[in-house]
Protein backbone atom coordinates (compact mmCIF):
# COMPACT_ATOMS: atom_id res chain seq x y z
CA UNK A 1 0.00 0.00 0.00
CA UNK A 2 1.60 3.28 -0.75
CA UNK A 3 0.90 7.03 0.49
CA UNK A 4 -1.33 7.01 -2.53
CA UNK A 5 -3.54 4.67 -1.51
CA UNK A 6 -5.58 3.93 1.31
CA UNK A 7 -7.73 0.49 2.30
CA UNK A 8 -11.15 2.36 2.97
CA UNK A 9 -13.08 2.10 5.66
CA UNK A 10 -17.43 2.04 3.92
CA UNK A 11 -20.27 0.55 4.87
CA UNK A 12 -21.38 1.33 1.22
CA UNK A 13 -23.00 -2.23 0.97
CA UNK A 14 -22.81 -2.23 -2.88
CA UNK A 15 -19.10 -2.14 -2.85
CA UNK A 16 -18.71 -4.27 0.51
CA UNK A 17 -20.52 -7.01 -1.71
CA UNK A 18 -18.51 -6.44 -4.66
CA UNK A 19 -15.49 -6.95 -2.81
CA UNK A 20 -16.73 -10.43 -1.48
CA UNK A 21 -17.63 -10.88 -4.57
CA UNK A 22 -13.57 -10.45 -6.07
CA UNK A 23 -12.70 -12.20 -3.34
CA UNK A 24 -9.06 -12.98 -2.68
CA UNK A 25 -8.35 -16.08 -4.25
CA UNK A 26 -8.84 -17.97 -7.72
CA UNK A 27 -8.85 -16.14 -11.18
CA UNK A 28 -11.31 -13.68 -11.40
CA UNK A 29 -12.16 -10.96 -14.36
CA UNK A 30 -14.95 -8.23 -14.84
CA UNK A 31 -17.51 -8.74 -18.24
CA UNK A 32 -18.72 -5.66 -18.83
CA UNK A 33 -20.16 -4.84 -21.95
CA UNK A 34 -17.52 -6.82 -23.90
CA UNK A 35 -16.92 -3.99 -26.62
CA UNK A 36 -13.06 -3.99 -26.17
CA UNK A 37 -12.83 -8.19 -24.87
CA UNK A 38 -10.16 -8.52 -26.94
CA UNK A 39 -7.52 -6.49 -25.80
CA UNK A 40 -4.25 -7.02 -24.62
CA UNK A 41 -4.84 -11.09 -25.14
CA UNK A 42 -6.98 -13.80 -24.64
CA UNK A 43 -8.06 -14.46 -21.10
CA UNK A 44 -7.06 -17.22 -19.20
CA UNK A 45 -9.51 -20.40 -19.45
CA UNK A 46 -11.32 -21.04 -16.40
CA UNK A 47 -11.26 -17.49 -14.64
CA UNK A 48 -14.18 -16.65 -12.92
CA UNK A 49 -16.24 -13.77 -14.49
CA UNK A 50 -17.81 -11.16 -12.73
CA UNK A 51 -19.69 -7.72 -12.91
CA UNK A 52 -18.83 -4.64 -11.63
CA UNK A 53 -21.39 -2.35 -9.56
CA UNK A 54 -23.95 -0.08 -11.81
CA UNK A 55 -25.50 3.38 -10.96
CA UNK A 56 -24.76 7.28 -10.91
CA UNK A 57 -23.85 7.91 -6.93
CA UNK A 58 -23.84 11.32 -7.54
CA UNK A 59 -23.36 14.33 -9.77
CA UNK A 60 -22.36 17.71 -8.83
CA UNK A 61 -22.59 19.84 -11.71
CA UNK A 62 -21.07 23.36 -10.23
CA UNK A 63 -18.16 21.06 -9.04
CA UNK A 64 -18.28 19.32 -12.50
CA UNK A 65 -17.56 15.73 -11.33
CA UNK A 66 -19.34 12.79 -11.24
CA UNK A 67 -19.24 9.69 -9.28
CA UNK A 68 -20.23 6.68 -10.98
CA UNK A 69 -20.05 2.40 -10.49
CA UNK A 70 -17.64 0.53 -13.10
CA UNK A 71 -20.19 -1.34 -14.33
CA UNK A 72 -22.51 1.42 -15.86
CA UNK A 73 -22.21 1.83 -19.68
CA UNK A 74 -20.87 4.96 -20.76
CA UNK A 75 -24.55 6.09 -22.88
CA UNK A 76 -26.26 5.46 -19.78
CA UNK A 77 -23.73 8.21 -17.82
CA UNK A 78 -23.71 10.49 -20.42
CA UNK A 79 -27.52 10.75 -20.98
CA UNK A 80 -27.70 11.67 -17.27
CA UNK A 81 -24.84 13.90 -17.30
CA UNK A 82 -26.28 15.86 -20.84
CA UNK A 83 -29.66 16.96 -19.16
CA UNK A 84 -27.43 18.92 -16.88
CA UNK A 85 -25.32 20.06 -20.17
CA UNK A 86 -22.26 18.27 -19.28
CA UNK A 87 -19.91 14.98 -20.77
CA UNK A 88 -17.09 13.45 -20.30
CA UNK A 89 -13.97 12.72 -21.99
CA UNK A 90 -14.88 9.03 -22.29
CA UNK A 91 -15.89 7.82 -25.89
CA UNK A 92 -18.80 7.39 -26.80
CA UNK A 93 -18.66 3.95 -29.09
CA UNK A 94 -20.35 1.80 -26.48
CA UNK A 95 -19.64 -0.63 -23.20
CA UNK A 96 -18.91 0.30 -19.79
CA UNK A 97 -17.04 2.89 -17.87
CA UNK A 98 -14.81 0.36 -15.88
CA UNK A 99 -14.13 -0.95 -19.51
CA UNK A 100 -13.35 2.13 -21.18
CA UNK A 101 -10.86 2.97 -18.16
CA UNK A 102 -9.24 0.49 -18.30
CA UNK A 103 -8.46 -0.27 -21.49
CA UNK A 104 -7.30 3.84 -21.37
CA UNK A 105 -9.52 4.78 -24.65
CA UNK A 106 -9.56 8.33 -25.99
CA UNK A 107 -12.50 10.15 -27.93
CA UNK A 108 -11.57 10.73 -31.28
CA UNK A 109 -12.19 14.23 -30.04
CA UNK A 110 -9.92 14.22 -26.91
CA UNK A 111 -8.28 17.45 -27.95
CA UNK A 112 -11.18 19.49 -26.81
CA UNK A 113 -12.64 16.95 -24.31
CA UNK A 114 -9.57 16.20 -22.70
CA UNK A 115 -7.90 12.62 -22.38
CA UNK A 116 -9.58 10.02 -20.49
CA UNK A 117 -5.95 9.58 -17.98
CA UNK A 118 -6.54 13.45 -17.23
CA UNK A 119 -10.18 12.94 -16.71
CA UNK A 120 -9.80 10.39 -14.12
CA UNK A 121 -9.84 12.17 -10.37
CA UNK A 122 -10.15 9.04 -8.01
CA UNK A 123 -10.67 5.26 -7.66
CA UNK A 124 -12.36 3.01 -5.72
CA UNK A 125 -11.05 -0.32 -6.72
CA UNK A 126 -10.85 -3.84 -5.03
CA UNK A 127 -7.68 -5.47 -4.71
CA UNK A 128 -6.10 -8.55 -5.38
CA UNK A 129 -6.39 -9.49 -1.51
CA UNK A 130 -10.07 -8.31 -1.85
CA UNK A 131 -10.25 -5.52 0.10
CA UNK A 132 -11.47 -2.00 -0.98
CA UNK A 133 -8.78 0.57 -1.58
CA UNK A 134 -9.20 4.57 -2.25
CA UNK A 135 -6.95 6.61 -4.48
CA UNK A 136 -7.20 10.08 -5.71
CA UNK A 137 -10.16 12.31 -5.19
CA UNK A 138 -11.87 15.57 -6.64
CA UNK A 139 -9.15 18.23 -4.91
CA UNK A 140 -5.88 16.56 -5.26
CA UNK A 141 -3.39 17.91 -7.75
CA UNK A 142 -0.55 16.49 -5.96
CA UNK A 143 0.12 12.72 -4.16
CA UNK A 144 2.92 10.39 -3.14
CA UNK A 145 4.11 7.12 -4.31
CA UNK A 146 1.94 5.90 -6.92
CA UNK A 147 -0.81 8.30 -8.97
CA UNK A 148 -3.43 5.24 -9.07
CA UNK A 149 -6.03 6.58 -10.54
CA UNK A 150 -3.74 7.53 -13.96
CA UNK A 151 -1.94 3.90 -13.53
CA UNK A 152 -5.20 2.52 -13.77
CA UNK A 153 -6.31 4.09 -17.03
CA UNK A 154 -5.02 1.13 -19.60
CA UNK A 155 -4.19 -1.36 -16.99
CA UNK A 156 -6.47 -3.78 -18.16
CA UNK A 157 -8.11 -4.49 -14.74
CA UNK A 158 -4.86 -6.39 -13.91
CA UNK A 159 -3.54 -4.13 -10.86
CA UNK A 160 -7.10 -3.99 -9.55
CA UNK A 161 -11.25 -4.32 -10.18
CA UNK A 162 -12.51 -0.86 -10.66
CA UNK A 163 -15.69 -0.42 -8.46
CA UNK A 164 -16.44 3.19 -8.70
CA UNK A 165 -14.61 6.27 -9.91
CA UNK A 166 -15.16 9.91 -9.81
CA UNK A 167 -15.16 11.88 -12.98
CA UNK A 168 -14.15 15.02 -13.69
CA UNK A 169 -16.99 16.36 -16.51
CA UNK A 170 -17.06 19.42 -18.90
CA UNK A 171 -19.52 21.29 -20.21
CA UNK A 172 -21.57 20.86 -23.60
CA UNK A 173 -20.73 23.81 -26.28
CA UNK A 174 -23.68 25.65 -27.55
CA UNK A 175 -22.20 24.99 -30.65
CA UNK A 176 -20.58 21.86 -32.65
CA UNK A 177 -19.80 22.04 -36.51
CA UNK A 178 -17.42 19.52 -38.80
CA UNK A 179 -16.13 20.82 -42.04
CA UNK A 180 -14.05 18.72 -44.57
CA UNK A 181 -12.02 19.47 -47.26
CA UNK A 182 -10.07 16.80 -49.93
CA UNK A 183 -6.47 18.08 -50.21
CA UNK A 184 -5.45 19.75 -46.99
CA UNK A 185 -3.04 18.75 -44.51
CA UNK A 186 -3.96 17.95 -41.00
CA UNK A 187 -0.66 19.21 -39.75
CA UNK A 188 -2.03 22.61 -41.62
CA UNK A 189 -5.07 22.67 -39.89
CA UNK A 190 -3.37 21.61 -36.36
CA UNK A 191 -1.26 25.07 -36.53
CA UNK A 192 -4.30 27.34 -38.43
CA UNK A 193 -7.30 26.71 -35.49
CA UNK A 194 -6.70 27.70 -31.20
CA UNK A 195 -8.72 24.65 -30.83
CA UNK A 196 -10.03 22.04 -33.01
CA UNK A 197 -12.18 19.20 -31.18
CA UNK A 198 -11.09 16.71 -34.06
CA UNK A 199 -8.94 16.42 -36.91
CA UNK A 200 -9.16 13.24 -39.11
CA UNK A 201 -7.60 12.08 -42.27
CA UNK A 202 -7.79 9.14 -44.44
CA UNK A 203 -4.88 10.21 -46.68
CA UNK A 204 -7.10 12.29 -48.90
CA UNK A 205 -9.76 14.03 -46.94
CA UNK A 206 -9.57 15.82 -43.91
CA UNK A 207 -12.11 16.50 -40.92
CA UNK A 208 -12.26 18.99 -38.30
CA UNK A 209 -14.98 19.81 -35.37
CA UNK A 210 -15.16 22.70 -34.04
CA UNK A 211 -16.47 23.64 -30.82
CA UNK A 212 -17.39 26.51 -28.55
CA UNK A 213 -19.78 29.38 -28.46
CA UNK A 214 -20.91 30.59 -32.24
CA UNK A 215 -18.53 33.62 -32.72
CA UNK A 216 -15.57 31.87 -31.77
CA UNK A 217 -16.16 28.96 -34.25
CA UNK A 218 -17.24 31.70 -37.23
CA UNK A 219 -13.56 32.73 -36.30
CA UNK A 220 -12.09 29.62 -36.37
CA UNK A 221 -13.92 28.55 -39.81
CA UNK A 222 -12.34 31.76 -41.10
CA UNK A 223 -8.84 30.56 -40.41
CA UNK A 224 -9.50 27.09 -42.02
CA UNK A 225 -10.32 28.90 -44.63
CA UNK A 226 -5.93 29.81 -45.23
CA UNK A 227 -4.96 26.03 -45.13
CA UNK A 228 -8.38 24.46 -47.23
CA UNK A 229 -11.69 24.83 -49.30
CA UNK A 230 -13.64 23.43 -46.04
CA UNK A 231 -17.32 23.06 -46.30
CA UNK A 232 -19.68 22.08 -43.31
CA UNK A 233 -20.71 18.04 -43.41
CA UNK A 234 -22.89 15.84 -41.48
CA UNK A 235 -20.49 14.92 -39.13
CA UNK A 236 -17.15 12.57 -39.06
CA UNK A 237 -16.47 9.94 -41.30
CA UNK A 238 -17.27 5.86 -40.61
CA UNK A 239 -14.49 4.29 -39.05
CA UNK A 240 -12.78 1.41 -39.94
CA UNK A 241 -13.32 -1.71 -37.25
CA UNK A 242 -9.69 -1.91 -36.03
CA UNK A 243 -8.57 0.47 -33.28
CA UNK A 244 -4.75 1.26 -33.64
CA UNK A 245 -2.05 2.87 -31.15
CA UNK A 246 0.53 4.87 -32.83
CA UNK A 247 2.32 8.08 -32.62
CA UNK A 248 1.16 11.49 -33.82
CA UNK A 249 3.80 11.82 -35.98
CA UNK A 250 2.75 7.69 -37.31
CA UNK A 251 -0.52 9.31 -38.18
CA UNK A 252 0.97 11.96 -40.13
CA UNK A 253 2.90 9.71 -42.22
CA UNK A 254 0.16 7.55 -42.91
CA UNK A 255 -1.64 10.75 -44.79
CA UNK A 256 1.05 11.21 -46.15
CA UNK A 257 1.82 7.93 -47.60
CA UNK A 258 5.03 7.05 -45.92
CA UNK A 259 3.89 4.79 -43.00
CA UNK A 260 5.62 1.58 -42.53
CA UNK A 261 2.09 0.37 -41.11
CA UNK A 262 -0.49 -1.36 -43.17
CA UNK A 263 -3.81 -0.68 -41.96
CA UNK A 264 -5.21 -0.92 -44.98
CA UNK A 265 -7.90 1.42 -45.42
CA UNK A 266 -7.61 4.16 -42.19
CA UNK A 267 -8.93 7.26 -40.19
CA UNK A 268 -6.27 8.71 -38.02
CA UNK A 269 -7.02 11.76 -35.55
CA UNK A 270 -4.28 13.87 -35.98
CA UNK A 271 -2.62 15.62 -32.18
CA UNK A 272 -3.69 11.88 -30.69
CA UNK A 273 -1.74 9.12 -31.89
CA UNK A 274 -5.15 6.85 -32.84
CA UNK A 275 -5.99 5.10 -35.53
CA UNK A 276 -8.67 3.03 -37.17
CA UNK A 277 -8.02 0.66 -39.65
CA UNK A 278 -9.82 -2.11 -41.76
CA UNK A 279 -6.85 -4.86 -40.68
CA UNK A 280 -5.77 -5.09 -36.89
CA UNK A 281 -2.56 -3.99 -35.65
CA UNK A 282 -0.24 -6.85 -35.35
CA UNK A 283 0.72 -7.62 -31.53
CA UNK A 284 4.19 -5.64 -30.61
CA UNK A 285 6.78 -6.36 -28.11
CA UNK A 286 7.24 -4.26 -24.92
CA UNK A 287 10.33 -2.08 -24.79
CA UNK A 288 12.69 -4.09 -22.45
CA UNK A 289 12.50 -1.74 -19.32
CA UNK A 290 8.50 -1.03 -20.05
CA UNK A 291 8.30 -4.68 -19.57
CA UNK A 292 10.76 -4.57 -16.15
CA UNK A 293 8.79 -2.05 -14.65
CA UNK A 294 4.86 -3.29 -15.81
CA UNK A 295 6.03 -6.73 -13.79
CA UNK A 296 7.24 -5.61 -10.70
CA UNK A 297 3.84 -3.03 -10.85
CA UNK A 298 2.10 -6.34 -11.14
CA UNK A 299 4.07 -8.15 -8.30
CA UNK A 300 3.42 -5.71 -6.20
CA UNK A 301 -0.77 -5.23 -6.80
CA UNK A 302 -1.33 -8.95 -7.80
CA UNK A 303 1.55 -11.57 -6.70
CA UNK A 304 -0.55 -14.35 -7.38
CA UNK A 305 -1.60 -13.33 -10.83
CA UNK A 306 -4.95 -13.86 -10.57
CA UNK A 307 -6.46 -10.73 -11.76
CA UNK A 308 -7.76 -11.03 -15.52
CA UNK A 309 -4.85 -13.51 -16.25
CA UNK A 310 -3.70 -13.63 -19.38
CA UNK A 311 -4.06 -9.81 -20.61
CA UNK A 312 -0.98 -7.66 -20.65
CA UNK A 313 -1.19 -3.88 -21.02
CA UNK A 314 0.66 -2.53 -23.90
CA UNK A 315 1.03 -6.20 -25.44
CA UNK A 316 -0.92 -6.29 -28.51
Amino acid sequence: MTAAATALATDDPVLLAFAEEVGSEGPVAVAGGRTRWATGGTLTEGTRLIAAPTGIVEHLPDEMTVTVRAGTSVAELHAALAAAGQRTALPDRGGTIGGALAVGENDLRALGRERVRTALLQVRYVSAEGRIVASGGPTVKNVSGFDLPRLMVGSLGTLGVLAEVILRTNPIPPVSRWLAAEGAHPRDVLEATLAPSAVLTDGTTVWVELEGHAADVDAEVARLGTVGSFAEVDGMPDLPVHRWSLTPAEVLALHEGGSPHDTGAFVGAAGLGLVWGSTPQPARPLDPTVAMLSERLKQNFDPTGRLNPGRMPGGA
